[in-house]
């Protein structure tokens, strides 16, 4: 609860004046050491911005944007405002830089010199001390990554204004010392969303009770962003603008120390570092260190105000794809800070107080400031270990056996593209050859990728590209004997995230430095594609198997062409060989003038290579008019929107298919989809659901979709959906307990059963061995997948893939007389790519499904049992998607 003290009206407004209705009062943190209390009236509050008190609304988007723009223009020799991008909705993202004039003045030299100070191959020891001596301390303060974790931008106005306002030799010495980055509000559209539903709810008085309307967001709740991703778990991929930006933005101003700003479960307390177990094994000792400091700086603080706190218990530092986690590997420290939330204007707690929405800004700000005095105090400690970091890095890179990685993989161009694109957007060193040359006792093509690790984010390439990541023995043995228990592990995210791996892109490495003309600076995500014979007079073709050739499709046939895909490989007489899956686009079926110009448009675009014939002739394989081509249409894409469906994996969909493939998607309400009409959809996408579809279909609606089906449609589950077909009868399998589950005793029911002996503690736990129990549930991993390349659905796809497993579920095969089983795991010896698989179901999931085709009259059922659309970050399997969508519905019709 908040803690007041009754004070007579001051002369000058106290740091009250942000607070809501606490004209005659202040915090009580702020009666202890250091004390601020000299606030300038001449600084604009909240309220003279606003026109509300701090705290007495929750602010929109559009509000804290213009308190920081307010703030700045009016004292911009101590702020600047930086724009680092536009949401999907077009909102601002920013940050702004707070100091001594001083600092502000040279801002962009604190960017240069802290790129020269960090990077030992250019800077000596000697150049580095004198950096030190003019480089000042810095902290990233980041709020808002969760559009209804309300509390925290609130927070960062607040922390903003006492920056400005507050006269005190203590603040002064901050900023004499310190750079603090602010930036606001990460996720403003899905804060623009929770405020307005919130306040559609709100009656005569904001309600405390948990199940109130106020307390219960409708789908899908404020955390994500538009596309529904948690931005949180997106600095890996880096496929949302919001971290894209942000990551842009550390990099050309890295801080020392950086936290993210979070909220919790209402009936919790307050947590900060240092992280629990495990930790990822590239965050050293030295930065360990550090998130003790500011852990312990900040129990200073919350003790002297009477605030409840924990560290150390949940929130791992093994991931390092949230924000709190990836500037780590770069050299700053960074660490999440969580404080419980009223998701609203008050909270009933189970213990009988009264959490409110001024709690939580209260306790971010005091961490904020707690933050900002460890930066300042610790400067020349901070920096020197920011320095040691990354010298380290260097020769820890120069000493490695692994001197070199290459990336060049002649069967995924697009892939290889992608990955070194981002790298390079991670501030990760990466050439090109612009020439075909000799290194590591191979040749390399002309546009290969290398990667000195010998540079300041070795630990960053490691951490990104390694394929395995082991977490500590004891933690795991740990874990083992929860689940022996049937408790649930304390794993926080996934284990397994190599990027290559994901990308479907091999890449080797050798002990040599190899030198690299360097054709290029910056590094494209899509490396513009060419027309080859553009006056082409039959026809144009394209190869498939990867990204590019997937936008391909549909970017062509948004702009009206028509094409015809191969089910077959074949070889044509002078332009050779075209994998399974390749793209035919005849003269005959496009006769329009502006053909080569659209082609030439779509290649530049896409990234795809077109070759233009003048013949159709084929020495191998099927020709343009044989029965394994099929002739491809514009399909109406629809996918099941709202509840039950999981707004992660509805959004993580719907960008694949928009923003990586390129073609709309109809969303369609649950609600709606099972009272309508299905004619004139030719695709329908289930997402994986949040609880099971059943809640929803009921035997009829079934019905309904079933005859859907047979009349031609292609429905596609992802996932737990997948697990929903089962259940309605739509797909012809089952799924499996856990190998291990007991099998029942007989007359279980009855209170006297036949004695048992058990001689030995190795019996007794088989003994009491749970009975029908579900596989263990496996928080992430990546896992090898075999493909059946005699199918059309997998024309153009590689033989292994690599899926990410989350969940319990199994399938069992489809029988033969069924349908078809495309994709499977592989054996136990292999399945694991990378991560954590629990022994149990590393046994039991080899040669199980991942992918499933089932016929139904006219159409067909196809389902993954691990959705290949999670987090966007399968790349290697948009070409098996792509088939899904476009090559199924011109199969069906």
């Amino acid at each position: 609860m908040l803690k007041l003290i009754r004070l007579s009206r001051p002369k000058r407004p106290l740091i009250c004046a942000l607070i809501w209705a606490c004209s005659f009062a202040t915090p009580a943190f702020l009666n202890a050491k250091p004390v601020f209390n000299q606030y300038q009236q001449s600084v604009p509050t909240v309220k003279d911005t606003l026109g509300y008190e701090m705290g007495a609304r929750i602010s929109s988007s559009d509000a804290i944007y213009k308190y920081f723009q307010t703030l700045s223009e009016r004292y911009s020799e101590r702020v600047r405002l930086i724009e680092y991008g536009r949401s999907w909705e077009d909102r601002p993202l920013y940050f702004v830089a707070v100091s001594a004039p001083h600092h502000i003045a040279q801002l962009d030299k604190y960017s240069q010199r802290m790129a020269a100070f960090g990077d030992p191959r250019k800077t000596s020891a000697r150049e580095a001390e004198q950096l030190m001596n003019k480089l000042p301390s810095s902290v990233w303060l980041s709020y808002g990554v969760h559009g209804n974790e309300i509390s925290s931008p609130e927070a960062a106005m607040m922390t903003l204004y006492h920056l400005l306002a507050d006269t005190s030799d203590e603040t002064k010495n901050w900023l004499e010392n310190t750079v603090v980055f602010i930036d606001p509000l990460q996720n403003p559209d899905g804060r623009a969303r929770f405020v307005s539903r919130y306040y559609a709810t709100v009656g005569l008085t904001h309600d405390a009770d948990r199940r109130s309307a106020e307390h219960n967001e409708p789908w899908p709740q404020g955390r994500s962003n538009h596309y529904l991703f948690d931005l949180n778990r997106d600095w890996i991929a880096l496929t949302q603008p919001e971290i894209k930006g942000q990551v842009a933005a550390l990099k050309e101003f890295p801080p020392l120390l950086f936290v993210d700003l979070h909220e919790m479960g209402g009936d919790s307390s307050y947590y900060f570092t240092p992280e629990a177990r495990p930790y990822n094994p590239y965050i050293t000792e030295s930065q360990r260190e550090i998130l003790h400091w500011v852990g312990r700086n900040n129990a200073n603080w919350f003790d002297n105000a009477g605030y409840d706190y924990y560290t150390r218990e949940i929130f791992d530092a093994f991931y390092p794809g949230y924000g709190a986690s990836w500037p780590l590997y770069s050299g700053s420290v960074a660490m999440t800070y969580e404080m419980a939330s009223a998701r609203g204007h008050t909270f009933a707690r189970k213990d009988g107080t009264t959490l409110t929405y001024l709690d939580g800004v209260e306790r971010h700000f005091t961490s904020s400031l707690a933050t900002i005095q460890t930066a300042s105090e610790r400067r020349e400690a901070l920096l020197k270990r920011y320095r040691d970091y990354r010298v380290s890095a260097v020769n820890e890179g120069r000493e490695s056996e692994q001197r070199t990685l290459i990336i060049a993989d002649p069967k995924n161009v697009a892939g290889q593209q992608r990955l070194a694109s981002l790298l390079q957007e991670h501030g990760i060193e990466v050439s090109r050859n612009s020439k075909a040359i000799d290194a590591c006792g191979n040749q390399y093509p002309e546009g290969s990728y290398f990667i000195d690790m010998a540079q300041p984010n070795y630990r960053l390439i490691r951490v990104l590209l390694d394929e395995q990541i082991n977490m500590a023995g004891d933690f795991i043995e740990q874990q083992q004997q929860r689940k022996a228990n049937l408790l649930a592990d304390q794993i926080y995210d996934v284990t397994g995230w190599s990027l290559p791996l994901m990308f479907n892109v091999n890449i080797s490495a050798c002990d040599e430095v190899v030198r690299v003309p360097t054709a290029q600076e910056i590094i494209e995500t899509i490396k513009p594609g060419t027309v080859q014979n553009l006056e082409a007079r039959v026809a144009f073709l394209v190869r498939s198997g990867d990204t590019n050739s997937s936008r391909f499709i549909a970017s062509a046939l948004r702009a009206g062409v028509n094409l015809k895909q191969s089910e077959l490989s074949f070889t044509h007489e002078k332009a050779g060989t075209f994998a399974a899956g390749s793209v035919i686009v005849t003269r005959a079926d496009n006769q329009r003038s502006d053909l080569p110009s659209v082609l030439t448009r779509l290649a530049r675009e896409t990234g795809v290579d077109i070759v233009g014939v003048d013949s159709s002739w084929i020495v191998k394989g099927p020709n343009f008019g044989s029965e394994n081509v099929q002739s491809l249409a514009a399909p109406t894409i629809a996918m099941a929107w709202d509840e039950p469906v999981s707004s992660l994996s509805a959004g993580h969909t719907r960008f694949v298919i928009e923003r990586q493939i390129g073609y709309p998607v109809m969303a369609i309400r649950t609600t709606q989809l099972v009272q309508s009409d299905l004619a004139g959809i030719d695709v329908l996408v289930m997402p994986e659901s949040q609880a099971s579809y059943s809640s929803y279909f009921s035997t009829a609606s079934v019905e309904k979709l079933r005859r859907w089906v047979e009349q031609g449609g292609v429905l596609i589950t992802l996932g737990s959906a997948t697990g929903w077909a089962v259940e309605a009868n739509l797909l012809s399998t089952h799924m499996e307990y856990a190998a291990d589950s007991a099998t029942p005793a007989m007359n279980e029911e009855e209170t006297l059963q036949a004695a048992q002996l058990i001689e030995s503690e190795s019996q007794l736990k088989e003994v009491v061995k749970a009975s029908d129990k579900r596989p263990d549930y496996v928080p992430g991993a990546l896992v090898r997948v075999k493909v059946d390349q005699n199918h059309w659905l997998t024309a153009g796809v590689q033989r292994e893939l690599v899926a990410t497993f989350t969940g319990d579920q199994v399938f069992a095969p489809l029988s033969i007389d069924d349908g078809r089983n495309l994709a499977w795991f592989a054996q136990q010896e292999e399945v694991l790519a990378s991560g954590l698989l629990w022994p149990e179901i590393k046994r039991q999931i080899p040669f199980k499904p991942q992918l499933m085709v089932e016929p139904m009259g006219d159409g067909m059922l196809i389902a993954y049992a691990q959705s290949p659309t999670y987090r966007a970050y399968m790349d290697g399997w948009i070409p098996i998607l792509t088939n899904s969508l476009f090559l199924a519905p011109a199969k069906t019709h």
